[in-house]
């Protein structure tokens, strides 16, 4: 608890009441009218300091700031990213529908290529035999060629090496990759203080 100690008058002649503290040292004084003022053995910093804090506080609204502004810029950019990628899967599926629905006369198995026709009647159809398996007596109007992958999804045919490509590198990963052993506790080895 605090003990009051008197100070002597002050100017005006009113005295000065001061709440010190354990040690003796007054951190408050009250003048006339219940002013408390903060003593001067109490003030640690001076005026210059109150500078030096307002342009530290000032600095680090302005790093907040900044970093705040490139985290969004960030995900503004992954949104941009996701909405093309997103973009592609409709534009793929739409194609991959539309493919699905074209006539043919024999049942389309993945892995193969199938050829793309156009009858004079507008009539699309898939073809085992290419445009140069059929030499200049090709019937209808060559359209293109696509592979049908194992997920039932169209690859044109200038993306099938590329394709080809990724999804033999997926398949590495797939039968590399040990599966990790099931731990229902936390491992801390190989942490150090």
């Amino acid at each position: 608890m605090a003990a009051r100690a008197e100070a002597p008058a002050g100017a005006g002649g009113v005295a000065a009441a001061a709440e010190a503290t354990p040690d003796g040292l007054a951190l408050a004084e009250r003048g006339s009218c219940e002013v408390f003022r903060l003593a001067a053995s109490a003030r640690k910093a001076a005026p210059s300091d109150l500078v030096a804090l307002a342009q530290q506080v000032e600095k680090a609204d302005e790093f907040v700031r900044a970093n705040a502004c490139n985290r969004l810029t960030v995900i503004a950019e992954q949104i941009h990213y996701l909405r093309e990628q997103a973009r592609k899967v409709l534009e793929d599926a739409s194609r991959d529908a539309d493919l699905h629905h074209v006539a043919c006369n024999f049942v389309k198995k993945p892995g193969n290529i199938y050829h793309l026709y156009r009858r004079e009647n507008g009539q699309r159809y898939f073809s085992m035999l290419s445009p140069k398996e059929w030499g200049e007596k090709c019937p209808s109007e060559f359209i293109g060629s696509y592979k049908l992958q194992h997920d039932l999804s169209w690859t044109p045919s200038d993306n099938i090496e590329k394709r080809d490509a990724e999804l033999k590198v997926l398949e590495k990963l797939l039968t590399q990759q040990p599966v990790p052993p099931l731990c229902t506790e936390p491992s801390f080895r190989g942490l150090t203080m």
